[in-house]
């Protein structure tokens, strides 16, 4: 979803014009203030009924803004779930001077996105901000959770809960707080830490997210702000965490790690004598569908075939595309990328798979390959490989990286099926682990 902005931007001059000229003089003030009209898609509440909202995202990616105009629309506009406003809401950060400082009177705070005839008045002796509709908002303190003992609100702003020193008792505080009005809801604003309080709240039905990178905002942002940081943390925890605002977190039993993953990131990566397109496609081709996953991964061949190492140069997956669509995806790709072979797995497909492709790149290589073990099974290794420091990460993979995370030697732990994931198996097999080996069946390799 575009925002309104982006999409006038986009437009013609004389669009642009018909578009302003249309305005009465009170839209054309309230504008700057529409934030619908300006914000970015991560900064919206998403639909649906939820109770917690987690934005989680890299520094200045617009995380402040979106929680403070959140704010403003429950106290100022009526609620989704219950009639009325927002009366009574916790403003909760670290400390009282941090949420005073950020989360009040920042930039992006709360007195800087209100109109003039909206804005509230801070009481500083109080510690807190009263509307002219008469809603008010509490400051508290994550240092003292027992102070959120006794107050009751309908809705609630923590801050960068990932870093509070006592998050969890001020967490559970804050959820025996949020107890008036019929649907009671709270906004999380964090930068992502592996912290217990933060996991829990991610994995409870009743939370949605949103995410988003610093680059997000880079509009902005300082341009020499970004080059540097990407230039002296590029290929690091440290910027996955705090620029691309990624979770990172190891499970148990995990078949790759953080760690792994960016020492894969941080090799130096070597030209291919040989590439291939990997494909695990979905069953179905509607917008409910799992992904088709499509790797891109090559391998130079220097030494024996122990030492050989490889790339994981492109993730092309794509999602609710119909069999014409992904196929495209994949020739696009084998020419893009000079490819030697198109590896496919054919469990669901069959012929059919070979078919489609063969409908768009007539010439195209082609293995078909099929599945007879458990994905886990399959997987170990290939992560063996990584532990090895055999295989090397072109930048642009963090959605498969984020499926890798999620592998366990009991299967797949996150949602749906890991198709990027068994799309990267299939291809590093093909590179790999069987170069040398008689595929028996030159159409078919079983796994």
């Amino acid at each position: 979803m575009r925002s309104g902005a982006a999409w006038i931007a986009s437009e013609p001059r004389e669009t642009q014009t018909d578009f302003l000229d249309g305005l009465s003089e009170g839209a054309l003030l309230a504008l700057p203030y529409l934030f619908e009209f300006w914000a970015y898609e991560h900064q919206l509440p998403p639909e649906g009924d939820w109770r917690t909202w987690v934005i989680m995202g890299g520094r200045g990616a617009g995380k402040t803004r979106a929680g403070a105009e959140w704010v403003r629309s429950e106290v100022e506009g009526a609620r989704p779930l219950d009639p009325g406003r927002s009366r009574r809401v916790a403003l909760v950060g670290e400390t009282v001077e941090q949420v005073r400082e950020v989360m009040i009177f920042g930039d992006s705070g709360i007195l800087a996105c209100s109109p003039p005839d909206r804005r509230p008045t801070w009481e500083a002796t109080r510690k807190r901000l009263v509307w002219p509709n008469g809603a008010v908002a509490q400051v508290f303190s994550a240092h003292e959770p027992d102070s959120l003992r006794g107050p009751q609100f309908d809705a609630a702003w923590s801050d960068e809960l990932a870093k509070w020193k006592k998050a969890q008792e001020t967490w559970d505080m804050l959820q025996f707080a949020l107890r008036l009005g019929r649907a009671p809801r709270q906004c999380v604003t964090t930068t992502p830490k592996n912290v217990p309080v933060l996991r829990a709240i991610l994995d409870n039905p009743s939370t949605v997210m949103t995410h988003a990178p610093t680059e997000a905002n880079r509009a902005f942002l300082a341009d020499s702000f970004l080059q540097e940081v990407r230039a002296r943390y590029a290929g690091t925890r440290l910027a996955r965490q705090e620029l691309d605002g990624v979770l990172l977190e190891d499970r148990d039993g995990a078949l790759w790690t953080e760690a792994t993953l960016e020492a894969a990131r941080r090799a130096r990566r070597q030209a291919p004598d040989r590439v291939v397109i990997a494909v695990d496609p979905p069953v179905t081709g509607t917008a409910s569908s799992d992904e088709c996953g499509i790797i891109v991964a090559g391998v130079c061949m220097q030494g024996p075939p122990q030492e050989w190492q490889a790339t994981v140069l492109k993730d092309a997956s794509v999602k609710g595309a119909s069999p014409a669509v992904w196929a495209g995806v994949v020739a696009e790709m084998a020419e893009a990328h000079g490819a030697d072979r198109v590896v496919a797995e054919v469990n669901q497909g069959g012929d059919m798979v070979e078919s489609v492709l063969r409908q768009v790149a007539p010439n195209i290589p082609y293995r078909g390959v099929r599945a007879s073990r458990g994905k886990a099974a399959r997987a170990e290794p290939v992560a063996a490989l990584y532990e090895q420091g055999r295989v090397r990460h072109a930048p642009g993979l963090e959605r498969l990286e984020a499926q890798m995370l999620q592998m366990t030697l009991k299967g797949y732990e996150g949602k749906g099926s890991p198709d990027r994931v068994d799309a990267l198996v299939w291809a590093l097999h093909d590179l790999v682990l069987l170069p040398a080996t008689s595929w028996g069946n030159p159409r078919v390799r079983t796994l």
